[in-house]
């Protein structure tokens, strides 16, 4: 592919005064079973380039499935005459420094290829999970799915990058669904769709995967008989699995620059933060610390390079409460005057990058599960996200979640079902007293983050421990 590219790129006969190319292949196989019988097995392939191109300040982009030249030279064409138009109307003045040239590889780390299993292999394995779900007749509904995902990018430009990333993912989810009357209650595997990671197929067979079916059946079992969460002010404790999507709404999303600076309100909202509060805005309690990391091995949305071929390194986001920088792109960063991250991306060959958050973690802290539950008189702990609510300047939200348990004298009591809480952002993230340490910071991830126009759905990974919040309002009913 190099050759060919590199090629491409310096016969491509427009007056640009740069060029990019960034050629995409992806495979990806789907597996899901329900009820302990295959309902899909599916795989999909895709091939494509996106050509990028700077003319007068201004970026103009074409895409297509065809790699022979005549096909690349007319996309060149079309993106370069629509940059020269929109050039007469531009808001903010580009350069090539906003495309820096950059060598380098990303490679995914796997001990299993994602074709170390066959397809039956994987389906027995989906087969007996959803009959170790259903642990009582009760249980009315089992699933399980696996998704794996080769992702091969090339990027080459005309002021010398060369860049090959080759990510390999995989994602699970099961679930059993219990019903007794009227009583309908769904328990899974740390919420829909949260267990995603870059690896092989080693992630299928993890260590104690049949202990925890186990329990989640039973755990399905277990909530139809549970008393109602109680709406009252109290001490909330959310697992890792419910942070992964506090993080997402309320930090990933208000952070991204291009809502901020009005991108995308027409279609996913905007923001409450504004340009002037990086460097100035306490987000939350001394002890919130939230990092941009695409270095961490095997979280879902790792890379060394943006799909612009910015290099992405670890940085923080928000330290000691103080928010210090946004999710956003080179372009995004001149434009606002405020610093970001490399976090151009794009889902596939045919949508231009936009900014995007990839990894984003809490911090751990320094305190053990036990530490943080032993000094609690009263409070929920709650697991699993099931619903979520927020409004388009990520400010107020609700979400739910599937499972819960009372806390009472610095002890987890009695199961609690229809958890729910509700906040605004700063208030919730003032309200941080406790953050866990690393023995039980866990991270998880979603291929389903949506976003732009056309949309995209794109991989993030959240990483969080345990945390406690004070005084904030719980609520029991269907979420």
């Amino acid at each position: 592919m190099w050759s060919e590219l590199t090629k491409i790129i310096a016969s491509l006969n427009i007056p640009a005064d740069w060029i990019g190319i960034r050629a995409v292949k992806e495979n990806n196989y789907n597996c899901y079973v329900r009820d302990a019988l295959p309902q899909t097995n599916g795989k999909s392939s895709t091939i494509g380039v996106m050509l990028e191109v700077l003319v007068n300040g201004c970026l103009g982009y074409a895409a297509t499935n065809s790699l022979d030249f005549t096909s690349l030279q007319a996309a060149a064409e079309k993106a370069y005459k629509q940059a020269l138009t929109a050039s007469e109307w531009w808001i903010y003045p580009f350069s090539a420094k906003q495309r820096p040239k950059v060598v380098g590889e990303y490679i995914s780390p796997f001990l299993k290829p994602l074709d170390g299993l066959s397809p039956r292999e994987i389906n027995d394995i989906l087969i007996r999970i959803c009959k170790t779900l259903k642990v009582d007749d009760k249980i009315v509904q089992t699933t399980a799915t696996t998704t794996t995902t080769e992702k091969e990018t090339w990027f080459v430009s005309s002021n010398g990058s060369e860049v090959y990333q080759k990510i390999l993912s995989l994602g699970t989810h099961y679930g059993a669904t219990a019903q007794d009357g009227a009583i309908v209650q769904q328990r899974s595997n740390n919420g829909w769709q949260a267990h995603c990671y870059q690896g092989g197929m080693e992630l299928l067979r993890e260590e104690e995967l049949w202990q925890r079916v186990q329990q989640i059946g039973e755990q399905a079992i277990e909530l139809l008989t549970a008393d109602e969460c109680p709406s009252i002010r109290t001490n909330l404790v959310l697992a890792p699995d419910q942070m992964m999507l506090q993080i997402h709404e309320s930090v990933g999303h208000p952070l991204e620059i291009d809502r901020i600076l009005g991108d995308e309100r027409n279609y996913a909202g905007g923001s409450f933060v504004n340009k002037s509060d990086f460097g100035n805005l306490v987000y939350g309690s001394e002890l919130m610390n939230i990092t941009f990391d695409p270095t961490v091995p095997g979280e879902f949305a790792s890379y060394n390079f943006d799909d612009t071929g910015a290099v992405a390194t670890r940085e923080y986001l928000i330290k000691e409460g103080v928010l210090q920088r946004g999710v956003g792109s080179l372009e995004s960063q001149a434009r606002a005057g405020v610093p970001g991250v490399a976090c151009a991306r794009a889902c596939s060959w045919n949508r231009p990058a936009i900014d995007r958050m990839a990894n984003l973690n809490l911090e751990p802290g320094n305190a053990s599960f036990d530490e943080i539950i032993a000094d609690i008189e009263h409070g929920v702990y709650m697991e699993s996200n099931r619903s979520w609510s927020i409004d388009d300047q990520r400010y107020k939200f609700q979400f739910g979640c599937e499972y819960a348990k009372l806390i009472e004298n610095g002890k987890l009591t009695k199961t609690l079902r229809n958890p729910n809480y509700r906040a605004t952002t700063p208030e919730f993230w003032h309200s941080l007293i406790k953050v866990g340490n690393s023995s039980n910071w866990q991270m998880y991830g979603t291929a389903y983050c949506g976003k732009g126009e056309p949309n995209q759905a794109i991989s993030v990974g959240h990483g969080s421990p345990i945390c406690l919040f004070a005084n904030v309002e719980v609520f029991g009913g269907g979420g």
